[in-house]
């Protein structure tokens, strides 16, 4: 299992778990604020990296 699978699984069952756990509002605030939480934390030079990485793997 490639490491990008890990992270995967585990987000899922992440995601899961909070839905379980916690109202849909705030699972659902969790579940997307994490990720464009960490976007806001990255440099401007690796949000355009990230950026230029992602429209590669479109173009396939």
């Amino acid at each position: 299992m490639t490491n990008r699978t890990k992270v995967a699984v585990g987000g899922v069952a992440a995601g899961v778990i909070l839905l379980w756990l916690l109202p849909f509002w705030a699972a659902l605030l969790v579940i997307v604020g994490v990720p464009v939480g960490a976007y806001l934390l990255l440099d401007p030079s690796q949000r355009r990296r990230l950026r230029r990485v992602s429209r590669k793997e479109l173009r396939r």
